[in-house]
């Protein structure tokens, strides 16, 4: 299968491509490298073909024509809540019009299925729990909001233009090669700042808890995403929620510091509880979350630890 994978010099684009590549298909990745992103050249293997471009330009069309991609993988995200509250007209520059700039060169150029990345911010504060996909969606941030109507976009394509589509949900995805310099990802900022000896900070009270998943189930699951659940929704997580407060013990002992804490307020669009029933994923795709949360913080510390020691004079 030809495979365009966009953001796939991102954090978790970047693993998914790897995922395709080593099951035999023929990947191509979309990214424009932004530092803010996260996009990295040295994350996109040398198996991959790369396109150094905007998802929001006309450009685009020029990497669908040359490729020819079957399915499109559409990771190419602003996914900072922070960013998005601070500069909610660039969020949804780049998560609803370049969204529609990536399903209109699918229509053009007759790709069969679109893999949409949504969130579970779309969900906002929830109104039950465990959050299953027919859980109302009340999304707190711009950025929420933004991934809410790329949903509805994703379906309406679907419904007027025929493009198969498959949308999947993240919760906090974690792992090797999250930017641990940015707002988000709260374990990647905390190992980094842990194994440099700098303090951390934690908002609110550090009660919040959220479900972390871990970035090598991710990846799986767009790989079996690929053969089922075609015009489906699906939520990808633990189903067991972890506070902030505790993933600094696990991490201090992991890393073998205990680094001062910075507290600081909540901040907007932040939720206090959020986890996923993931029994929808297992049932259709066969997917399940296989890597335990200490397992995956001891692989992201060991990943981290070897970027900064490679920094290091």
């Amino acid at each position: 299968m030809r495979i365009l994978v966009t953001g796939g010099a991102g954090f978790i684009g970047s693993h998914v491509v790897e995922a395709y590549l080593a099951a035999g298909h023929e990947v191509a990745v979309v990214d424009n490298l932004s530092l803010v992103g996260g996009g990295r050249r040295e994350h996109v293997p040398p198996e991959a073909r790369l396109f150094e471009l905007d998802i929001r330009g006309e450009a685009l069309r020029d990497a669908f024509a040359a490729f020819r991609p079957e399915v499109v993988n559409h990771h190419a995200a602003q996914a900072s809540v922070k960013i998005s509250m601070d500069d909610p007209a660039f969020d949804a520059q780049v998560n609803v019009l370049g969204l529609i700039n990536v399903l209109r060169n699918c229509s053009q150029f007759d790709v069969g299925h679109c893999i949409y990345i949504s969130s579970a911010a779309t969900y906002g504060t929830p109104r039950e729990l465990p959050l299953h996909e027919g859980s109302p969606q009340n999304p707190e941030s711009a950025y929420g909001i933004t991934k809410l109507a790329g949903e509805f976009y994703t379906r309406m394509w679907h419904d007027s233009f025929g493009l198969d589509y498959t949308i999947l949900r993240y919760a906090n995805v974690y792992g090797p090669r999250q930017d641990p310099m940015g707002e988000a990802g709260v374990i990647a900022i905390f190992a980094h700042r842990m194994l440099v000896g700098e303090p951390v900070r934690i908002d609110w009270d550090g009660e919040q808890r959220k479900d972390y998943v871990y970035v090598g189930d991710i990846a799986r699951a767009n790989l079996l995403a690929l053969e089922r659940g075609q015009n489906e929704v699906f939520c990808l997580g633990t189903g067991q929620p972890t506070s902030v407060n505790e993933l600094y013990e696990r991490l201090s002992e992991i890393v073998g510091v205990r680094v001062p804490i910075t507290r600081a307020p909540k901040r907007p669009g932040d939720v206090r509880l959020q986890y996923f029933d993931p029994a929808k994923a297992r049932e259709v795709l066969g997917w399940q979350p296989e890597t335990p949360l200490e397992r995956g913080l001891e692989e992201t510390v060991a990943y981290f630890r070897t970027v900064t020691q490679a920094m290091r004079p």
